[in-house]
């Protein structure tokens, strides 16, 4: 096949274990699924039916990667999660069936450029630019749920230059990942290569310049990325 312009590679994540990595078709996020998370940003923790925001496959970040701070902001947050990856389709999925299309599981970081996001709050306009932006997908790699299973409990941390910031555990999300499956895959049909970010715990907050985020999920693996200069 010939293209009119010259096409970019495929978007794609290490696999622990393999040497084979794993390509990146959407990336699906899952707002306000910690109900201290929620609580610190204003809202009611009530459990409502999950919602949801994409960003843009090619702004994943690998680990070990460089992340240049993003233009038209002054307030960039921070934001561990659990990140589920599909390796089989479905749609309606049943939550019973959903680890059935898990290939595996990674640490990622939903950076957001928050000042633009309250903007688009306050004015009830889609979030895309405080959630969608070059390199804002920092994801580490993955395992494969053949080896560790499918987590529903441990802890979920972030440390910013050594200091604790964040602190969960994935016992505290207000929708498991089988009931976040269950809500999306009615929503899109779910394809091999989506990755699942599944929300975030308290403690999100700001980073400059410079700085050195590490996130961690207990039994998954870890997430090394350093915050740059502008773009």
């Amino acid at each position: 096949m010939t293209y009119v312009i010259p096409p970019w590679d495929l978007p794609s994540l290490a696999v622990e274990g393999e040497a084979g990595r794993f390509p990146v078709r959407r990336i699906f996020c899952v707002g306000r699924n910690y109900a201290e998370h929620a609580r610190e940003m204003g809202n009611d923790p009530d459990r409502e039916p999950p919602f949801f925001f994409l960003k843009p496959a090619d702004s994943l970040t690998p680990d070990g990667g460089n992340v240049p701070y993003p233009p038209a902001t002054a307030n960039l947050h921070h934001e561990v999660e659990l990140v589920a990856a599909i390796g089989t389709a479905g749609a309606e999925i049943s939550p019973g069936a959903a680890n059935d299309h898990i290939y595996g599981y990674a640490v990622g970081l939903d950076l957001t450029r928050r000042d633009l996001q309250q903007v688009s709050k306050d004015r009830r306009w889609p979030w895309d630019t405080g959630k969608s932006f070059d390199s804002g997908a920092p994801c580490g790699n993955i395992a494969p749920a053949a080896r560790i299973g499918h987590p529903a409990n441990g802890a979920i941390t972030l440390k910013v230059d050594g200091e604790p910031r964040q602190a969960g555990d994935l016992s505290d999300m207000i929708w498991s990942v089988p009931e976040i499956i269950g809500h999306l895959s009615r929503l899109f049909t779910l394809k091999p290569g989506d990755l699942i970010y599944t929300g975030t715990p308290a403690g999100v907050g700001p980073v400059t310049p410079g700085q050195r985020l590490e996130g961690e999920v207990e039994g998954v693996g870890t997430l090394s990325i350093t915050v740059g200069g502008a773009a």
